[in-house]
């Protein structure tokens, strides 16, 4: 079950220039949504990064060719399969399936984005996929956020989507974005697939730019098992329907424009987190005190993969030896005496030892809250970096040990 609030936007607002449709292709199951089209306005601009997993899907593979040729158009997302670790046969699959959609589209080849979640290792239907297709063009509208969160969805509990409306000076923007995502999640995009617009008027790159540094402020902070996927990605659309054209971080409206990502961004990510596959708790891992932010991210990277710490967590074990081992594994240089840490309000650790009034009963309490705070202090410098993880129950065990049931 997910933890905290996994509510949806009261608004979801529609994007202008972004179309969505879903379809029942019956890739894996029966009758359930599993295939999505995004259409998108040609005037837009399109930002993608994708798996840093050496051993990416066929459709990871055919998108970084595709968004070199043109301005994506489509995008062409199937759930149920990977894709992934199946050679040849498995990227002419996806291609066939991106030729089928642009025919029908008139649009050129490169002009469609696959994306595939699943399971891995097992060949594509590309035929129940273009047989569908139809359907999913049919059903395309401005308003269909919400149905495509659930289409894109694999072990995930809950739909996943943020939205946001800013006024800046006399101009509105729009945010949306969905996102899927419960296991295999660990920094370097995560097992999930995210996919962002804004009616924007953003310079193509500056809007790859943006798309970095956005997911390492977000999918690249978050981690539930510590596995990298074959197939994440992540898409970043500026449809260029509000405001003037956005070249630089100097125009009067980039700052607010950022701001609004980011907290969509940071919100889908932390939805991941929340619905994470067994996951009793969310915890924040916050690190600060480094000598650089690459420092407190190794730190708290360590924390957060740590299944000593996660277990002690789902068990409300306050057995805070594993959090200062998991720091002091993470291959960073620290002076003990300099340590302090924290969970929520309770000290537990000053100067490299136990904390002076600390409690058994104390660090329990707060164990057995939802929603936890790790605070570590390096003492080394001003640096500060968050990530955000979940507790390892004996449910993760149970859900991936029947993955493929």
């Amino acid at each position: 079950m997910a933890v905290g609030d996994i509510s949806l936007p009261t608004t979801i607002h529609p994007i202008s220039g972004v179309r969505l449709g879903v379809a029942k292709a019956h890739i894996r199951y029966a009758d359930r949504h599993d295939l999505t089209i995004i259409e998108i306005d040609k005037n837009a601009a399109v930002a993608a990064i994708t798996t840093q997993n050496q051993f990416c899907a066929a459709p990871v593979q055919l998108l970084r060719k595709h968004i070199q040729q043109s301005s994506p158009r489509y995008l062409l997302i199937n759930t149920g399969n990977a894709n992934a670790a199946t050679g040849d046969d498995g990227y002419q699959r996806a291609l066939a399936t991106c030729q089928a959609l642009a025919e029908r589209a008139s649009v050129a080849v490169s002009d469609v984005l696959p994306y595939s979640t699943g399971v891995i290792g097992e060949t594509l239907p590309s035929e129940k996929i273009i047989a569908h297709l139809d359907t999913a063009l049919a059903d395309l509208a401005e308003s269909h956020w919400l149905q495509a969160a659930h289409a894109i969805c694999t072990t995930d509990t809950i739909a996943k989507v943020a939205s946001e409306r800013i006024l800046v000076g006399d101009t509105v923007y729009h945010f949306t974005g969905i996102s899927k995502g419960a296991g295999m999640i660990r920094p370097n995009m995560a097992t999930m697939l995210g996919f962002v617009a804004t009616d924007a008027n953003i310079a193509p790159q500056l809007l790859n730019t943006m798309l970095k540094r956005l997911a390492d402020e977000s999918f690249n902070r978050i981690s539930i098992d510590g596995d990298t996927s074959t197939n994440d990605c992540c898409t970043l659309i500026a449809t260029a329907q509000s405001g003037t054209i956005i070249n630089d971080e100097n125009h009067p409206h980039y700052q607010p424009i950022y701001e609004a990502l980011r907290r969509v961004f940071v919100r889908l990510a932390t939805l991941i987190v929340r619905d994470g596959e067994g996951a009793s708790k969310f915890i924040t891992v916050k690190v600060t005190g480094g000598a650089d932010t690459q420092q407190c991210a190794d730190v708290a990277y360590s924390v957060a993969h740590s299944p000593l710490v996660k277990t002690a967590f789902f068990a409300s074990d306050p057995n805070w030896g594993r959090i200062l081992a998991a720091v002091g594994n993470a291959g960073v240089a620290l002076q003990q005496s300099r340590v302090d840490v924290w969970l929520d309000e309770v000290a537990i650790c000053q100067r490299g030892g136990l904390a002076v009034g600390y409690s058994e009963q104390a660090g329990a309490e707060v164990m057995r809250r939802p929603e936890i705070t790790i605070h570590i202090n390096l003492g080394q410098g001003e640096a500060t970096d968050t990530v955000y993880t979940c507790d390892l129950s004996y449910d993760y065990v149970k859900i991936n040990a029947d993955y493929r049931s």
